[in-house]
């Protein structure tokens, strides 16, 4: 069986303001001519469908066109929950929908249950693993007040009771959106606070694949988001999973690069340096090597999605222990040592005039 593991698609996202849903809606495009292109039999989305619990308008009328399309191939598609969606909102439906074999799994229920699917070795079971709360499993299962169940905890009894629904030497595949220990973060993932939210891999040992979502660099057991959602992203390749499960249940596995309609970039230097770059629909954070009034303005024409302008101070980093003023000291000195430590720049005679003024205008108001 050929499957596509993807994740973290985050419908609704935004980027420092800058709406994403027709970069989504593009790199989308792009998964599916690699559905068609790969043959794939079945997809799985391993959480974080969309960004937050009330997606907008758009991003449920993106999802409901592409899941439309993936049922009108016939081509299987398994989604769980991830700690942005709304349990109940992506569950709506989720019985009708296996009727076209569309599974969601968005919540933990009484009776866990493994999804099937078969290619002409026989059957494939799907065990999916929602984001959940550990207290979720406490007040479902184990009607107990006992100290915090760790998410290790939790994930690994609820897994043992989809597994131990599944007839041995059966072929098997796990979802989770778990933070496993040792992986690699980005800023654009909601943290889950503290070492109790750390999954161990050893839990899923007995899985022939183990599809992972949460974290968006790709690497081990994570496919990674399909876009750059921060700006630490910017150096990330992205991409989907191919999976290629054999009848003796041994997996080969590849990924796929996603070419996207506009990348996420930071550019470095001066201001005279960036404006000799070439016109970029890009989506650009630039990072000046010194203060520049005007700076967004000077460079729009060739960053037209520039999202932010940041001054690199020239000032020696490990200069960063707190300035001592005596007693006396006047705010505009306060000002020049703060404009020094952002510009990495004495403030020139203008500036400090044009500052004296606004300073001694708002103390004759007081």
């Amino acid at each position: 069986m050929k499957l596509l593991h993807t994740a973290d698609w985050h419908l609704g996202k935004t980027l420092k303001g800058q709406n994403l849903l027709d970069d989504q809606e593009y790199i989308i495009e792009e998964i599916f001519r690699i559905i068609y292109d790969e043959d794939i039999e079945a997809v799985m989305i391993c959480g974080d469908v969309y960004d937050r619990g009330v997606p907008p308008v758009e991003a449920v009328d993106l999802l409901n066109r592409t899941l439309t399309r993936l049922a009108e191939k016939k081509i299987p598609t398994l989604i769980i929950s991830g700690n942005h969606d709304s349990q109940t909102r992506l569950n709506f439906g989720n019985r009708i929908f296996e009727r076209q074999k569309f599974f969601f799994a968005a919540k933990i229920t009484d009776e866990p249950r493994n999804f099937v699917l078969e290619d002409k070795f026989g059957e494939v079971y799907f065990s999916p693993i929602p984001f959940f709360e550990p207290a979720e499993v406490q007040n479902k299962f184990l009607y107990t007040s006992i100290e915090r169940m760790s998410y290790n905890d939790a994930n690994s009894y609820y897994l043992d009771l989809l597994r131990h629904r599944i007839p041995r030497g059966k072929r098997r595949v796990v979802m989770a959106h778990v933070f496993l220990t040792g992986g690699e973060e980005s800023e654009s993932e909601r943290k889950i606070v503290g070492t109790l939210a750390n999954v161990d891999a050893k839990i899923f040992e007995t899985y022939n694949y183990v599809a992972l979502g949460h974290l968006h660099r790709p690497q081990k057991f994570y496919s990674g988001s399909p876009l750059k959602y921060s700006f630490d992203e910017a150096g990330q390749k992205k991409s989907v999973t191919i999976v290629d499960l054999d009848g003796e249940g041994h997996v080969q596995t590849k990924r796929v690069e996603l070419t996207p309609r506009r990348d996420v970039r930071i550019v470095n230097g001066s201001i005279d340096e960036l404006r000799g770059y070439l016109r970029t629909e890009d989506y650009i954070v630039a990072r000046l090597n010194q203060y520049e009034i005007g700076a967004r303005e000077k460079l729009e024409r060739n960053f037209p999605n520039l999202l932010g302008v940041e001054f690199v101070s020239r000032q020696n980093l490990s200069d960063d222990a707190p300035k001592k003023f005596t007693a006396g000291t006047e705010p505009l000195d306060y000002f020049a040592e703060f404009f020094k430590a952002q510009t990495g720049e004495d403030l020139n005679a203008d500036y400090r005039a044009a500052m004296g003024d606004f300073l001694s205008k708002i103390s004759k108001e007081e």
